[in-house]
């Protein structure tokens, strides 16, 4: 059997941002920012409650992060915020297929 043929694992995330904001925790982790025991109880605080599955799941994610973030004092909540709103409205004011760059979005900052 070709190993290419094998059916392939489901991927655990639904949308980039989720693996993203994997990457940037597991990042964070080897950096020195956090550890894993620290961040499962802060994550586990974050998903008590969850109802939808893998939305819930990857928001009460992102949202641990940034408590460890401004617990670490990498990051205060309202950057972090401050930041996404910024990524967003770069999005809305990129053209489809192009690269969204943060400059983008304009009056922001």
């Amino acid at each position: 059997m070709n190993p290419f043929d094998a059916p392939q694992p489901e991927s655990p995330f639904t949308e980039p941002w989720q693996a993203r904001v994997f990457a940037l925790t597991v990042a964070m982790n080897e950096a020195g920012h956090f550890d894993w025991p620290d961040w499962a109880a802060v994550f586990g605080r974050h998903l008590k409650g969850t109802r939808d599955g893998a939305g819930d799941y990857w928001r009460a994610w992102a949202e641990a992060l940034e408590e460890m973030l401004a617990r670490g004092g990498v990051a205060e909540g309202g950057e972090v915020a401050a930041l996404a709103e910024r990524w967003q409205a770069a999005a809305h004011a990129t053209p489809h297929g192009q690269p969204i760059l943060l400059e983008n979005a304009a009056g922001q900052g």
